[in-house]
C-alpha cells in the first residue's frame, strides 16, 4: 500500500461521535450528545449549524435524506425529506416558453419545488428526539446572529459564485453588501437566525407556516415564482424502507428511489467476483474495473430512476445479484468502456453536506442534505436569510422520461447515505457530497476498507477519481483523477483508452466524505473526515 496519510489519524471514542464537513458543526453535535441528546438530536444540531456556516453547500432551503439505525429495534429506517414540485408546476408551460431544460440558477428552480429538509428534521425529531428543538438549534442561531468566521474554502466559493449572487437583490445584500467577504472575516445572517428561532419554537410548522412561511410565499409570488403558501404547507417527510445488498461480508443499506443509492449496491455486486488483493491498491485494474462498473450502473440510473410515487422504478431488479452479474459482462478488462455504449445523462456538478453520528449504544444516523448546486439557485428568499435550492433543475422536460416534471413530484436525487453491517452488527456510517460523484466515492471508500484493509481515515484520504463531466463540452468519458495515484497507474489508464483529466494532489471537487466505523468487539467508534473539507470527526 502506498503512503496516503496527511498525518491526521482516525478519531477514537467510546460514547459518541459526529463527523461532518465543518469542525464547528461536529462540535455542536457532540455537545448535544453530551447533554443527553439522541443521535437524531445531534444530527439536527450539526445540520443546522452547517445551514448557517456552510451556505454554499446546504441550508434550510434544501432537501435531506436519512438512514437511522434504531438499536433497540435492530432496524434501519429511511426518511425521505425531498422537496415536492409545486402544484403549479407544468411541464408544457415551461416548454411553451421555449425551455428544453430547467435553468440551473434563478427564481424558477428556486421556487419550482419546496424545501424538504426542515420537514425531515421535524419528523425525525418527533420519532427520536430527546431534547427540545430550542436546545438543538441554539448553536446555529448563535452563529447566525453573532457571526461566524469565513473559512478559505467558503471565501473561494463566494468569489467563484459572485456573478450569480449579484444577479439577485436579496442575495447581493446578504453576501456582497460590503464587497466580497474574505477568509478570516466574520459573517452575520440575522434573517436566518429569526428563521431558525421560528423552527425552534414551532418545529417544521414554524418554517412552512406562520411568519416565515408567509415571507417565503410572499417572496415567491411577488417576484413571479412558482410555489405559494399552500405548496409550503403541503410539504411532508415520509418514512420508508431502505434498500439493501451484499458485498463480501458486508450487508449494505442505501437510500432508495428517488435517490441514486441503488447504484452503489449494483456496482459492488458487479465487482463481487473480482479479487483485488493480487492486483494491488490503486493499481490500474483497481481503478479500471471500478470505473467500468460505474459506467454501467449510471446508465441504469438515468434510464429508470425517478419518484416511485409517480413511476414504477424496478428497484428489486436493479439491486438483484443476478442482474449485476449479467451487466458485469459488459466490462472489458483491457479497454475503457465507451460512454456511448451505455448512454447516460447528468453531470457531476453539485454540492452537499453529509453528517455521520453514532453513539455507544449502537444507534446511528446517516444524513445527507443539500441545496444541489453551489449556493443552490443563488437566490436568497428576502429577509428570511434562506438560500433556496435548485434541485428542481434535475427534472426532465421530456414528456416521455420517468423523471419528467410533474406537480407534487420529487426530482431524481443524487443525494445518498449508507450504513453497513458485518456479522449482523452495525459497522459503518458513511456518506459524502459530490452530486453524481457520491456513489463513486461510496464505492471507492468501501473497496479501500474491505479489500485493502484501510481504516476509515486512510480510506477517506485515498487518492480519488470521479468519472463523468463537470461542465458542458467535456466528454462523458472524462476520468478526473488526483495526481497522487501512482504514475504507472495513470500511464496504464491512458493506454487502456481512458480520457484523463489530471487534477492536483487534493481536489475539493473530488468530494467531502465522512464516516464512522464501529469495532464489533470493543464497540470503539473510529471516525474519519475528509481533508478536502473543513471538517472533523469529534468524539466523546
Amino acid at each position: 500500500m502506498i503512503d496516503i496519510r496527511t498525518g491526521r489519524p482516525a478519531t477514537l471514542a467510546r460514547r459518541g461521535m459526529v463527523s461532518s464537513p465543518h469542525s464547528l458543526a461536529s462540535s455542536a453535535g457532540v455537545d448535544v450528545l453530551r447533554a443527553g441528546g439522541s443521535v437524531v438530536d445531534a444530527a439536527i444540531a450539526a445540520s443546522a449549524v452547517l445551514a448557517v456556516i456552510y451556505p454554499h453547500m446546504t441550508g434550510v432551503g434544501g432537501d435531506a435524506f436519512w438512514l437511522i439505525h434504531d438499536a433497540n429495534e435492530q432496524k434501519v429506517r429511511f426518511l425521505d425529506g425531498g422537496g415536492r414540485a409545486s402544484r403549479h408546476a407544468e411541464l408544457q408551460t415551461l416548454r411553451g416558453k421555449g425551455l428544453n431544460d430547467i435553468p440551473f440558477r434563478g427564481l424558477l428552480p428556486a421556487t419550482l419545488s419546496t424545501p424538504g429538509a426542515v420537514a425531515s428534521w421535524g419528523e425525525a425529531h418527533k420519532a427520536y428526539g430527546r431534547l427540545p428543538l430550542k436546545r438543538l438549534l441554539a448553536s446555529a442561531i448563535d452563529y447566525a446572529r453573532e457571526g461566524f468566521v469565513i473559512t478559505p474554502r467558503l471565501a473561494g466559493w463566494l468569489a467563484s459564485c459572485e456573478a450569480d449572487l449579484m444577479l439577485h437583490e436579496s442575495s447581493r445584500l446578504l453576501f456582497l453588501a460590503n464587497g466580497l467577504p474574505k477568509a478570516g472575516s466574520v459573517f452575520f445572517n440575522p434573517g436566518l437566525a429569526r428563521t431558525l428561532e421560528a423552527i425552534a419554537a414551532d418545529g417544521a410548522a414554524g418554517f412552512y407556516g406562520g411568519e416565515i412561511g408567509g415571507l417565503l410565499a410572499d417572496f415567491s409570488q411577488r417576484l413571479g415564482g412558482v410555489f405559494d403558501g399552500e405548496d409550503l404547507a403541503a410539504q411532508q417527510a415520509f418514512w420508508g424502507e431502505p434498500i439493501c445488498g451484499h458485498y463480501r461480508d458486508l450487508k449494505l443499506y442505501e437510500t432508495p428511489a428517488p435517490t441514486q443509492g441503488f447504484t452503489v449496491i449494483q456496482m459492488l455486486q458487479m465487482l463481487e467476483g473480482f479479487d483485488w488483493r493480487d492486483k494491488g491498491f490503486l493499481s490500474p485494474d483497481h481503478v479500471h474495473w471500478l470505473v467500468q462498473a460505474k459506467q454501467i450502473a449510471y446508465h441504469d440510473r438515468d434510464r429508470f430512476l425517478a419518484d416511485p410515487r409517480f413511476v414504477n422504478v424496478p428497484m428489486q431488479q436493479l439491486i438483484d445479484p443476478g442482474y449485476a452479474a449479467q451487466r458485469s459482462k459488459l466490462i472489458d478488462p483491457h479497454r475503457a468502456l465507451p460512454w456511448d455504449r451505455v448512454p447516460s445523462y447528468g453531470s457531476l456538478k453539485g454540492d452537499t453536506v453529509y453528517i455521520a453520528v453514532a453513539d455507544g449504544e449502537g444507534h446511528a444516523v446517516s444524513l445527507i442534505q443539500s441545496l444541489y448546486g453551489v449556493f443552490g439557485s443563488a437566490v436568497v428568499a428576502g429577509d428570511t436569510g434562506v438560500v433556496l435550492q435548485n434541485r428542481s433543475a434535475y427534472f426532465s422536460l421530456d414528456p416521455a422520461h420517468p423523471n419528467r416534471l410533474e406537480a407534487g413530484k420529487t426530482p431524481m436525487h443524487t443525494l445518498i447515505a449508507s450504513m453497513g453491517f458485518r456479522d449482523n452488527r452495525l459497522w459503518s456510517v458513511l456518506g459524502c457530497m459530490g452530486a453524481d460523484g457520491q456513489p463513486q466515492i461510496h464505492l471507492q471508500t468501501y473497496v479501500a476498507m474491505l479489500d485493502f484493509g484501510c481504516d476509515i481515515q486512510e480510506a477517506l484520504e485515498t487518492p480519488r477519481w470521479l468519472s463523468g463531466r463537470f461542465a458542458l463540452g467535456e466528454s462523458r468519458d472524462t476520468l478526473h483523477i488526483e495526481s497522487r495515484f501512482p504514475r504507472e497507474t495513470i500511464q496504464e489508464l491512458y493506454r487502456r483508452g481512458h480520457h484523463l483529466n489530471r487534477w492536483g494532489p487534493w481536489n475539493e471537487l473530488a468530494g467531502h466524505a465522512h464516516g464512522i466505523v464501529i469495532d464489533p468487539i470493543t464497540k470503539v467508534l473510529s471516525g474519519g473526515s475528509d481533508p478536502r473539507s473543513d471538517g472533523a470527526a469529534i468524539g466523546w
